[in-house]
């Protein structure tokens, strides 16, 4: 995966445009030598929605079977255990 500066993506624009959609390059931005986004091909957006897609249906499958079973934990109940734990 390469990687380019935003003033080089500025400069490029255009051009990286079409390296990321038609050559279906993946292309790294970075700014002051930290990596802050990636340009991708629309399909590779597409597999990422798609497997978040599959992940989300796939936890409310478990919270259901949890319920289905009695292993439902009330709202309350959250909140006082991460206020025990200091975590709000």
């Amino acid at each position: 995966m390469n990687t380019i500066t935003t003033v080089e993506a500025r400069e490029h624009f255009s051009e990286l445009i079409n390296r990321t959609s038609y050559g279906k390059e993946r292309i790294v931005l970075s700014r002051r030598g930290k990596r802050l986004l990636a340009l991708i091909p629309l399909e590779d957006l597409h597999l990422i929605e798609l497997a978040e897609d599959l992940i989300d249906a796939r936890d409310a499958e478990i919270a259901l079977k949890e319920y289905k079973n009695g292993q439902v934990v009330s709202l309350e109940e959250i909140e006082q255990r991460l206020n025990k734990n200091g975590n709000v």
